[in-house]
């Protein structure tokens, strides 16, 4: 596990300072970035997530409408890693289809089991699609995750952002990559910012244009990333699919995986 979460930023500051970008923003760039744990395939750690197959569910659970995309052990995450307010041990579950859908609230798209809840393998008979591929995801890492630069230029100047300020936010994004180091391909990443080949789904969720009667008057601001999938390339029907779940802060803390929003986009 590698965690660069006080060196990335004093690097980024290095880094944009030698291409002359404005203090004051690379400030703001670093402010706004969030802690994020990355799960990926292989390594000779313990097991801290399981991809398809068949999920592990409670005795009496209805069956998640949707395929079993991971299930993650969360006493195995680093402690504080995600900056989220999830629970300590149990696991999370996590289920979505491959096809591209702005779905808002799914009640099952994520399932939480608390650690010694009896659970069995099963079956969720799609008929249209075979299970995911079984993985075992060992290598976790921690570290900061930046915003997408359209989505940084959005918050940080609003809809009358001009060309030259969305600019900015690619030049902070491009530095901010460069001095980033190697990562490994990963699967499954937990907190964070979405990394999105199409729309930032935090901001689609947060939108009070969306008609969303789960809302009930809340912060429509409220909204954080709860996980993003990288479906692979065993999922032909997606070009670079990925899946989000996004949830209020709120909800997460009071354990309503209920109100879940997903999405599933493509490149």
């Amino acid at each position: 596990m590698t965690d660069e979460t006080m060196d990335g930023p004093n690097r980024f500051r290095a880094e944009a300072a030698s291409q002359g970008l404005p203090p004051e923003e690379v400030e703001e760039w670093i402010r706004v970035a969030l802690p994020a744990v990355y799960l990926a395939e292989g390594g000779d750690g313990p097991r801290v997530a399981r991809a398809g197959g068949d999920p592990l569910l409670p005795h009496g659970v209805p069956k998640p409408s949707d395929p079993f995309v991971a299930s993650v052990d969360l006493a195995a995450l680093p402690p504080c890693a995600t900056g989220l307010p999830l629970p300590a041990d149990g696991h999370l579950l996590f289920f979505a289809d491959s096809e591209v859908s702005i779905a808002g609230q799914v009640p099952d798209a994520v399932l939480y089991v608390p650690a010694g809840t009896p659970t069995t393998p099963t079956p969720l008979e799609h008929s249209w699609r075979k299970p995911y591929r079984p993985r075992e995801l060992r290598t976790v890492w921690n570290q900061l995750s930046a915003q997408m630069p359209e989505s940084f230029a959005l918050d940080r100047w609003g809809d009358l952002a001009d060309d030259e300020q969305f600019e900015l936010a690619d030049e902070l994004d491009g530095a901010w990559s460069h001095v980033g180091g190697y990562r490994p391909p990963w699967s499954l990443q937990i907190g964070g910012h979405p990394v999105s080949p199409q729309n930032d789904p935090v901001h689609y969720a947060r939108d009070p244009g969306e008609a969303d009667p789960s809302a009930n008057g809340e912060d429509t601001g409220d909204w954080t990333l709860l996980a993003t999938w990288r479906y692979g390339d065993d999922v032909t029907e997606l070009d670079s699919g990925v899946a989000h779940w996004v949830i209020r802060h709120g909800d997460l803390a009071a354990r309503r995986f209920d109100r879940v929003h997903r999405y599933v986009e493509m490149a």
